[in-house]
């Protein structure tokens, strides 16, 4: 089963996946009220992870996409027109914009200050397939340099741990979800 990079060509399979996978997951839950906008929203996270092969789509045996995981390279910083950012995501969070502005105001700064590898999504349709363990393995055997994620659901820790991740604090947002940031340090560090 074939892991590939995700590119223009294949951008917004690698968000239907997603969308799928994260259909109950509490912070997309917390920001999204109406699952019928996960997909725009998977559409837009997507357009924000551009960076030249740093992300992946997990392919099953016949050729269907199963698992997506988008990644950010050391100092790399998405860039969109800022016009049509503020269209999307008023279109796409609409009553919660609050919530969705104080996600992108507080996960920055949780952020290490080093350069790291950023994890900003990784999910698969099915859950117990090993999918995400494929993709981690497949990344995380190529990078360079510590790696960083923050888990909204405590169940995947485990997974995380075993990739040599750990929970490096607990953050409860305002009425919403508790999100766990997790570090792992570089191979050689």
């Amino acid at each position: 089963m074939p892991i590939v990079p995700v590119d223009d060509s294949n951008r917004t399979q690698a968000a239907t996946v997603l969308a799928r996978a994260f259909r109950n997951d509490p912070l997309i839950r917390w920001l999204v009220a109406d699952p019928k906008r996960d997909q725009a929203m998977f559409d837009f996270t997507g357009s924000y992870h551009r960076a030249p092969d740093s992300s992946d789509l997990f392919l099953d045996e016949n050729g269907t996409p199963v698992g997506a995981a988008m990644w950010d390279p050391p100092g790399y910083r998405p860039s969109m027109n800022k016009w049509t950012a503020t269209y999307r995501v008023v279109t796409i969070f609409r009553t919660r914009i609050r919530r969705a502005a104080l996600v992108e105001e507080l996960f920055p700064t949780m952020r290490p200050k080093e350069p790291h590898w950023y994890l900003g999504t990784i999910g698969a349709v099915e859950q117990g397939r090993g999918i995400g363990s494929a993709l981690l393995e497949h990344r995380l055997g190529r990078i360079e340099g510590p790696a960083y994620l923050e888990s909204s659901n405590r169940a995947n820790i485990p997974l995380y741990e075993r990739f040599g991740f750990a929970v490096v604090d607990e953050v409860v947002l305002p009425d919403g979800p508790t999100v766990w940031p997790m570090y792992r340090k570089s191979a050689d560090g």
